[in-house]
């Protein structure tokens, strides 16, 4: 695992800069690799890649920048789990280390492009062809491993991270329409960032530079069509089946694998099964807030570790924590995203890394089978739709609502969001129910200066997602999770990657197992969502594994922070914040009035996420905007970061 850079000239011409540039990148990315770094620079000096790496591997098997020996150079992170029964079909006669960096070399030099079809696993590369002259550059099917570029006088630039972009754009400035994207959703659509001139690759795609030009196109797609054929007991044998071998191919690795443990069903599930596969010595690692019952669910974490026989390391999560670490949160992911689990990950990290390099995660089990809370209020509402209208029975895709009131009491904590949901614009058009649902902007009025960010509709966007051809038209519920699995799953994965790699953690999540997740697509709604359970079929299929008080429980929060309760008395927290929105250049900020947050911090409800959104981006100003002379310097000089 590590941290990946490269720059080309498109044209092709020597580049005056390469070298310094290459030196920046790799200081910005040192966190990502704090155990080494490797550089390449073509001989003509029109590309050059900089690479950090993370040991977990011996290094005998092979360090990168990488080459094939035929003019073929990689730089790559990532783990393909398959490697080597793709070694294995390579044959093995020519290979020179034992690493899955020379699989995909090989990989690409029997099937090109194709060798994507052919990787398992999480990855983000940059492959130089030199016959070809052509750089090809991937991202992994769901997006764990991350990768951005941006265009600046005809040369191409990409890493791991945005902050090693920023030295090279002309000025650092806010992309207004993600930044209308974030305020609706708090995370961007279709491949924009917060930042003016950047683009993330996105997930299951391919970027090629070639003749002066560059192209991006999908290589990969999950199709959502409901298989009929088969029981719902097939469906829960299949499940089984290859969930147990991806926790197995996860744990491929030299040395030893631990879990994040939420307390909830998908990092159960996983660390159970790693547990049981592993044995004695099995480590797991979980956080809690001791300010507040209603923020700690560090409880099941011990019945799991309990049931399972393995160490549980707990944290407790502190004020001064949060004011210690948060500006640092903010940083590792260049942008804020999806919500406040961020800061408490990154605490559970920063423990795990005290006693593993590598850890196991759940992140895609709500996606794929269905797990947030606001399905079952979107079904509901059209369950009572479909018995107003006599169409309860047209179609195959909806639970009647007498099956469905025994599971409502999931809902008892999301009555402010059923307020709003049901405020106006009942039994509107699917799309723009889940819309509403999801849309963050509405709380946001005096906070926000909306004349200045233009006509773009983040809306026309969702819609565009939301009505995607790979999805059949008739579930709502495919439709609700096929736009979550776009959007708000590689959020959370940069999440993941970010606050892992903070700490020289590598993360993996067996749920993105791209079998599992294609098989998942297939699975009828009236069986993955049955009877309106959130994750029956998965539960039922894994439920053995765990303890009876996680497999039944239905309140599961998430990673909620306080802060709520931290501003509610006086204290260091309320101080912090308020000199945040208080300092001088954030009541100078031209998109944000922090003048009218301030006068609002009161309001903030419990649960809520207003005031999180808009305090993380006052922090993402400061650390990259306030500082966008200090990256420029990196270009010319060596300075500290």
């Amino acid at each position: 695992m590590c941290g990946i850079a490269a720059v080309l000239n498109l044209s092709r011409a020597p580049l005056p800069h390469l070298r310094p540039a290459v030196r920046a990148m790799n200081a910005l990315l040192r966190h990502r690799g704090p155990d080494g770094e490797g550089t390449w620079h073509h001989g003509q000096e029109m590309v050059a890649y900089a690479h950090r790496r993370l040991s977990i591997i011996d290094l005998t098997t092979g360090q990168q920048p990488m080459t094939d020996g035929a003019g073929n150079w990689i730089t790559y992170n990532g783990e393909i789990y398959n490697y080597l029964e793709l070694r294995a079909e390579l044959g093995t006669h020519d290979f020179v280390t034992t690493s899955d960096t020379e699989v995909i070399l090989r990989a690409y030099r029997r099937w090109g492009e194709r060798c994507l079809t052919h990787l398992r696993g999480m990855f983000a590369f940059v492959l130089w062809d030199e016959e070809r002259q052509t750089l090809f550059c991937a991202r992994d099917r769901f997006g764990i491993k991350p990768l951005y570029y941006t265009v600046v006088n005809g040369v191409l630039y990409l890493a791991s991270e945005v902050k090693a972009l920023l030295p090279f754009l002309p000025q650092i400035e806010t992309d207004l329409d993600g930044f209308k994207d974030y305020l609706t959703f708090q995370f961007c659509l279709a491949g924009k960032t917060l930042f003016k001139g950047v683009s993330e690759l996105l997930p299951g795609h391919v970027l090629l530079a070639r003749n002066g030009a560059l192209e991006t196109r999908r290589y990969w797609e999950v199709y959502y069509r409901p298989d009929f054929d088969h029981t719902a007991k097939y469906f829960e044998e299949r499940i089984r089946a290859l969930i147990e071998e991806s926790v197995t191919l996860h744990q491929r690795s030299d040395v030893p694998v631990g879990a994040y443990v939420s307390g909830g069903l998908d990092s159960s599930i996983v660390a159970a099964l790693a547990a049981e596969q592993q044995g004695p010595g099995f480590q797991a690692f979980t956080g809690k807030f001791s300010v507040d019952p209603a923020y700690d669910e560090s409880g099941y974490a011990r019945d799991l570790a309990r049931s399972r026989g393995f160490e549980l390391h707990e944290v407790d999560i502190t004020d001064d924590d949060f004011i210690e670490h948060i500006e640092k949160v903010i940083y590792h992911l260049d942008y804020p995203v999806a919500g406040p689990g961020s800061f408490p990950q990154y605490m559970v990290s920063r423990l795990a890394s005290r006693h593993r390099k590598v850890l196991l995660g759940g992140q895609g089990g709500d996606e794929i089978f269905g797990g947030y809370a606001r399905y079952l209020i979107a079904y509901f509402e059209q369950c009572i739709k479909a018995a107003i209208d006599g169409t309860m029975h047209s179609g195959n895709f909806v639970v009647t609502y007498e099956s469905i009131i025994p599971n409502l009491g999931t809902l008892r904590e999301y009555k402010p969001l059923l307020q709003e949901f049901w405020r106006e614009g009942l039994f509107e058009d699917l799309d723009r129910r889940y819309f509403r649902l999801i849309n963050r902007a509405g709380v946001l009025r005096e906070e926000i200066n909306w004349d200045s960010l233009g006509q773009y509709s983040p809306y026309a966007t969702f819609q565009g997602i939301f009505r995607g051809d790979n999805v059949e038209k008739e579930s709502y519920f495919d439709s609700m999770t096929h736009f979550d699995f776009k959007t708000l799953l590689p959020a959370l994965l940069q999440v993941e990657d970010r606050v892992s790699m903070a700490h020289g953690l590598e993360s993996r999540v067996p749920f993105l197992d791209h079998p599992l997740v294609e098989l998942a697509a297939t699975i009828p709604s009236n069986v993955k969502f049955k009877d309106g359970t959130m994750k029956h079929v998965l539960k039922t299929a894994m439920g053995p594994v765990l303890p009876r008080s996680i497999a039944s429980r239905r309140d599961k929060m998430g990673f909620p922070v306080p802060l709520h309760e931290w501003l509610s008395k006086p204290g260091l927290v309320r101080d912090f914040v308020g000199d945040i929105f208080s300092s001088e250049r954030a009541v100078e900020r031209d998109l944000v009035d922090n003048r009218a947050v301030l006068s609002n911090l009161d309001q903030e409800p419990r649960f809520g996420r207003k005031l999180w959104g808009l305090l993380c981006l006052e922090l993402w100003h400061r650390a990259f905007h306030d500082r966008a002379a200090h990256f420029k310097q990196l270009i010319t000089r060596e300075v500290s970061v």
